[in-house]
């Protein structure tokens, strides 16, 4: 019987240590037994050379006392300048940047409005270059402080490499825009799908904090699927991560290409259905706000043509989610993205189409929410994203390579 490689074994406790104290700190030793089943040895071992490496810090609690020891009793958790991270988002009109401390607590943010996708990635990477040291500077920190910087967008991205094979924020494919970053600012680099690092940012931060099975639906201009189990995102070969929108939801025999989920729920369908309602006047269309905003305000107004065209997204999303709960049972699906905006309109058929469509067996296993998410909540799940790298979850053989 073969044992399991020793070196494995001690870097997986001490990301079990580490992580425990992220998400319970302060805590004391004793109670990091119990929540990691290790021995109070290996515990003590751990955290004492983590508090050596500086990544810990061990504060004595007043008056409280160690029942057995009579000693003040000692509560541990993360030190927050232990390290520095970057986490970055791109959206098709927006470049929002966040830099955070070893908690992952926002010391400063700015976000740039442009329509990146009318750039190419040169371009947009020294947009990113740019913003980064000017949040930096906001931080009263130096590059030379930052232990690495996580950029999430929407697409289809191999986080192994860092390469974008397909986005909607780039004209170009299989973009190896880690490496293009990391040689301008002289960083470890990793990139991931937005959705992948709300998703950890819910883990993390959110509602959801602590909870190890759900997944999280993003409904943009891009159907984000990201999929939390057991406190680990799932990714394909190479880190691949699943774009949702291509998923199909029909047949495509008229040959006219809306048998994805994308052609008929994304951001950019509705937008595109609405426009052939009104014979493309696209000026006198969205003359009041953005376009979305303004399908979903005719729709209120009792317009029949824009309630159907809503409706439509949320049925084909409610198709959608339900062979999603099918699969994976998890206690919640969480929705978030510019679309729930539309609020009952799309909501409803889509809650509708799922309970009719989900099993009898999980009729009642999975907990449909929406949330809200902000730009901050993004930039802070990259940089939890590249925190996670620093901690190191040593069984994923599809993590990041950071580039230097």
């Amino acid at each position: 019987m073969k044992t399991a490689d020793p070196e494995l074994m001690r870097a997986i406790n001490r990301f079990h240590v580490m992580d425990s104290i992220r998400r319970h700190g302060p805590i004391s030793r004793v109670e990091i037994c119990g929540r990691t089943d290790l021995s109070p040895t290996t515990v003590s071992a751990i955290t004492a050379a983590l508090i050596e490496d500086g990544l810990i810090v061990a504060r004595p609690i007043g008056d409280v006392r160690d029942a057995a020891r009579g000693r003040p009793r000692v509560m541990l958790e993360l030190n927050p300048e232990a390290a520095y991270v970057v986490g970055v988002k791109l959206a098709p009109d927006q470049i929002t940047i966040a830099a955070t401390n070893f908690r992952a607590d926002v010391l400063a943010s700015l976000a740039l409005p442009i329509r990146i996708s009318r750039q190419p990635a040169s371009v947009v990477a020294d947009l990113v270059e740019d913003g980064v040291r000017r949040c930096l500077a906001d931080a009263d920190l130096t590059v030379g402080r930052i232990a690495g910087l996580c950029v999430g967008l929407p697409g289809v991205v191999e986080r192994a490499s860092g390469v974008c094979r397909q986005s909607t924020v780039f004209g170009e494919r299989d973009l190896p825009f880690a490496k293009e970053l990391s040689g301008r600012l002289g960083l470890p680099v990793s990139i991931d799908t937005d959705v992948n690092l709300v998703a950890l940012a819910e883990h993390w931060f959110g509602e959801v904090k602590g909870l190890s099975d759900f997944l999280v639906v993003s409904i943009e201009n891009n159907l984000g699927l990201g999929i939390m189990h057991n406190g680990e995102l799932f990714r394909g070969a190479g880190g691949l991560s699943p774009d949702l929108g291509d998923l199909l939801v029909r047949p495509n025999a008229a040959g006219d290409g809306r048998n994805r989920l994308a052609s008929i729920a994304s951001e950019s369908a509705i937008v595109a259905e609405a426009l052939e309602a009104v014979d493309g006047d696209r000026d006198g269309f969205a003359k009041i706000g953005k376009e979305l905003d303004r399908v979903i305000e005719l729709a209120q107004e009792g317009d029949q043509r824009f309630i159907g065209i809503l409706a439509a997204a949320g049925d084909a999303l409610g198709f959608a989610i339900a062979n999603l709960i099918t699969l994976f049972a998890p206690p919640k699906v969480i929705l978030g993205g510019a679309a729930v905006k539309a609020g009952p309109l799309l909501l409803e058929p889509l809650r509708e189409t799922a309970a009719a469509l989900i099993p009898a067996s999980l009729a009642h296993v999975a907990e449909i929410v929406v949330h809200q998410w902000s730009d901050e909540m993004w930039a802070r799940g990259a940089a939890a994203m590249t925190l996670r790298d620093l901690y190191g979850a040593p069984w994923n053989t599809t993590g990041p390579a950071l580039l230097r």
